[in-house]
């Protein structure tokens, strides 16, 4: 009998194997597949299912086409080169692409993605250029009583040479963190391309953590299991901007950086430029560059903390200085767009000069990683 039941789970592992082998061996699904013109064609098996559909961002949910007995396709023409996250939803319930291993992370919502640079010339995309070197590095807040990471772009070069490099600080929106302008943003590839290609001047980018009660992003401190969340208990009460001189003074001191207004600048989106909005706002000896990527503008504190009074003198005294650049820029159809133009009113109504940048759709990273494009190679000229 024992005989019997050995040779059984010896039969029933050869069969497993077996059929490991057969998947191992069996022709991979090419998803997505990009053609040489730029169209794009996405395959899932998904041989019970009764509606499939693609959902690409916030850009476009359609219906796939049913090609077989267990397939489902559909080709898309004239997207614009970019990153694009997608998934698919198959009788109403969400799935990922499993022929695809790239994925990211946006707050809680785990996409795959693929990047598309038909012509080979997208600053999004990796090219054979001399690429720079990305650190997480963990810096003292004194201010905060604890250590915090972020993430800090060195140019191409970096350690070779003895030269010191102007510094922009960019910062995150709500649910974000410190790697998500590296990730979604495409910061490392947009800054190696445009650098190499003369568009940009050779920086330091640093990427803190604006979520002034996280240590770092999720699974990245000893609280592993703490899930990312659009909210935080001091996201936009003025903690983070009373913090901020700890970044600059640890960056300063640990990269060989032109600590000097002229060689620095300041962005964000959403929440990061409602942050960059008003660190620039108190400091304006410290910025000669300030970019406002859809930015949150009305204060959020409910008047508790005194970094958010009289915005409107110190944007004064700010411009007094003249800073190099003010840049803003906002899709038409953004839920903060109305803010933005009150916003703008008020800068316009004190002759206050600002530079303004109008996108198509809302609040949404394809816009955002335009506005970095035009934003890097605007500063430090």
């Amino acid at each position: 009998m024992k005989r019997h039941f050995l040779l059984a789970i010896a039969l029933v592992a050869v069969g497993f194997t077996m059929t490991a082998q057969r998947g191992l061996m069996a022709p991979p699904v090419n998803s997505p597949e990009i053609a040489k013109d730029g169209s794009v064609t996405f395959k899932l098996k998904a041989p019970a299912a009764d509606t499939v559909r693609l959902v690409i961002d916030t850009r476009m949910d359609t219906l796939m086409r049913h090609t077989g007995s267990d397939s489902w396709s559909i080709t898309l023409h004239g997207l614009e080169p970019d990153l694009y996250m997608y998934h698919y939803i198959v009788d109403g319930i969400k799935v990922l692409d499993n022929e695809n291993a790239h994925v990211l992370r946006d707050v809680k919502n785990v996409m795959n993605t693929f990047v598309l640079d038909p012509q080979g010339d997208s600053p999004m995309a990796v090219h054979d250029v001399p690429h720079g070197e990305v650190r997480a590095v963990w810096y003292d807040s004194p201010t905060l009583g604890m250590k915090r990471r972020m993430m800090v772009y060195l140019p191409a070069g970096y350690e070779e040479s003895r030269q010191r490099y102007p510094v922009f600080y960019l910062l995150h929106g709500s649910g974000g963190d410190e790697t998500v302008w590296l990730e979604q943003g495409r910061t490392a590839q947009v800054l190696d391309n445009l650098i190499a290609s003369g568009k940009a001047e050779p920086m330091i980018v640093v990427m803190p953590n604006g979520n002034i009660d996280e240590q770092a992003a999720s699974g990245m401190t000893p609280d592993n299991n703490v899930q990312p969340t659009f909210a935080h208990q001091h996201w936009m009460d003025g903690t983070f901007e009373q913090s901020f001189n700890d970044i600059m003074k640890w960056v300063d001191t640990n990269y060989r950086t032109r600590a000097a207004k002229r060689y620095r600048a300041i962005a964000g989106l959403s929440m990061g430029g409602y942050h960059s909005l008003y660190i620039s706002a108190n400091q304006p000896d410290d910025f000669a560059y300030v970019g406002l990527f859809s930015p949150a503008i009305t204060r959020m504190d409910q008047g508790k903390c005194p970094i958010y009074d009289d915005l409107e003198a110190k944007l004064i005294s700010q411009f007094k200085q003249r800073p190099k650049l003010y840049w803003m820029g906002i899709g038409k159809d953004d839920f903060l767009y109305k803010d933005n133009v009150k916003f703008r009113e008020l800068l316009d109504k004190n002759r206050l000069r600002y530079t303004y940048h109008e996108s198509g759709a809302g609040h949404e990273w394809a816009n955002w990683r335009d506005y970095l494009v035009i934003f890097t190679q605007l500063i430090f000229k």
